[in-house]
């Protein structure tokens, strides 16, 4: 097959190396948000910073399938906090229609996450939840220790964790978690790891786990653990300066960022996006992007991954929805 290029010369079609994603996910981490007008450090706002971010997002058009949070939503754990962190997430979700992933953090606190997040009576257990998107299986891992800011998890977590991943999902699963299982290369970071992390690889190798997504530490980075994949997204609140002293720390109020996920058939890519853009220099439209490949005999192929069929209704499935939706509870004072 041919087709006529630019000054009437013909060449032949070519398949690009990869077809379009088969997933796209957005991945976001320490949003920190405290009550309204709180700020952190005396000056740093992290609701204007999120609100910005979700306003460029839908300004560009983008259409992630999920929007999947690790932890550290709230500073203090309050109320109020997550409540603002609903109003600003959940409308722009319903617009560019995606699934909404809440993952606790150290700084969150599980009854008031339980209790506005998802409506549920409030409760000190883990919160770790299973979630579908589309064929690709989202799990959360709560690894925060309340009192504490270092990572942990139960050999009960563990065990739920081996339960769930013992049957494989229809295209894999991202495990998602706040405490990275990784080294870090900022020497107070030991204080606040993810302990004992050789009996979470334990439980992930040789599974359909493939990727993870982890924050907790302000910056970018990325790893291997148990031969799966880590990124580690920045913060949505303040970042790390990693061009201070060596093995030292200083916060600044720059460099915020998350993360793009595309999961392809044989991989997964993480792509850093800053949430302030810095000078435009061109711009290619979509529509111009395709009459180039066009001329140039380029085709990109659609995913060929198969959606899962949904299964109609029944009432067994309404009387089970009944039973375990969330109960909503009336709104309590600060």
């Amino acid at each position: 097959m041919t087709t006529r290029g630019r000054g009437g010369h013909v060449e032949p079609v070519r398949t690009a190396e990869h077809a379009r994603p088969d997933h796209f996910l957005l991945h976001l981490s320490d949003t920190h948000l405290l009550a309204p007008g709180g700020q952190l450090y005396g000056s740093v706002s992290p609701e204007a910073t999120l609100q910005r971010l979700f306003t460029d997002l839908e300004a560009a058009g983008t259409r992630p399938e999920a929007i999947v949070f690790t932890g550290d939503l709230a500073d203090l754990g309050e109320a109020s906090a997550y409540r603002a962190l609903r109003r600003i997430v959940e409308p722009a979700a319903r617009r560019i229609g995606a699934q909404v992933i809440w993952c606790m953090g150290n700084h969150d606190d599980r009854a008031t996450f339980r209790r506005v997040l998802f409506g549920q009576v409030g409760s000190s257990r883990p919160v770790d939840r299973v979630y579908d998107v589309n064929g690709l299986r989202v799990v959360t891992m709560d690894t925060s220790v309340p009192g504490f800011h270092w990572g942990a998890l139960s050999g009960v977590q563990l065990d739920w964790l081996a339960e769930e991943l013992s049957e494989p999902a229809p295209h894999g699963t991202i495990l998602a978690l706040h405490h990275p299982p990784l080294p870090c290369i900022q020497d107070l970071a030991v204080l606040v790891e993810l302990r004992e992390q050789r009996e979470l690889a334990e439980v992930i190798e040789g599974s359909d786990v493939r990727s993870i997504l982890a924050g907790h530490l302000h910056f970018s980075t990325s790893g291997m653990f148990a031969g799966v994949p880590v990124s580690v997204a920045s913060a949505t609140c303040y970042t790390q300066d990693l061009t201070g002293e060596a093995r030292g720390t200083r916060p600044q109020d720059g460099a915020q960022s998350y993360n793009l996920v595309h999961v392809y058939g044989d991989t997964v890519l993480h792509s850093v996006v800053p949430v302030t853009a810095g000078r435009t220099l061109s711009v290619t439209s979509a529509a111009d992007s395709a009459a180039v490949l066009a001329a140039h005999g380029v085709v990109v192929p659609d995913s060929t991954v198969a959606r899962p069929a949904k299964r109609r209704r029944d009432a067994v499935d309404r009387e089970l929805e009944a039973m375990t939706s969330p109960i909503t509870l009336p709104p309590r004072s600060e």
